[in-house]
């Protein structure tokens, strides 16, 4: 059984910065893809970014795209998201999963944390 833990979330104003970690419990094999999720009141949840294991391939939804960058760092079983010039509709609760396909499908992904609110100010 995988667990993730997300942490780093916060309060921050528009233009500031903030990294979400997502520490993995055991990264099972199958398990090749971790990606960010976010879900803001009243919406559907939605792909941020995805990376794989093996070979630190990334992916991006367009709205974040020159703004995220998603990265692993093997050792620690840990990916993160560092998070740029956010704006107020980067406010959501921000989920990691994983899964074994490179997909941005919420419904394929096997494992989830309990997801770490970022609130962006104007």
């Amino acid at each position: 059984q995988v667990q993730l833990v997300e942490s780093g979330g916060g309060l921050v104003q528009a233009g500031g910065s903030l990294r979400l970690s997502c520490a993995a419990s055991e990264r099972a094999f199958r398990n090749d893809v971790t990606g960010w999720f976010r879900q803001a009141p009243g919406k559907e949840r939605e792909f941020v970014a995805r990376i794989t294991w093996t070979y630190g391939s990334t992916y991006y939804t367009d709205s974040v795209k020159g703004r995220f960058t998603i990265s692993r760092d093997t050792a620690k079983n840990t990916v993160y998201l560092q998070m740029t010039s956010l704006k107020p509709e980067d406010t959501a609760l921000y989920y990691c999963a994983a899964g074994p396909r490179q997909t941005v499908f919420s419904s394929l992904y096997d494992y989830w944390g309990q997801g770490t609110q970022v609130t962006v100010s104007s």
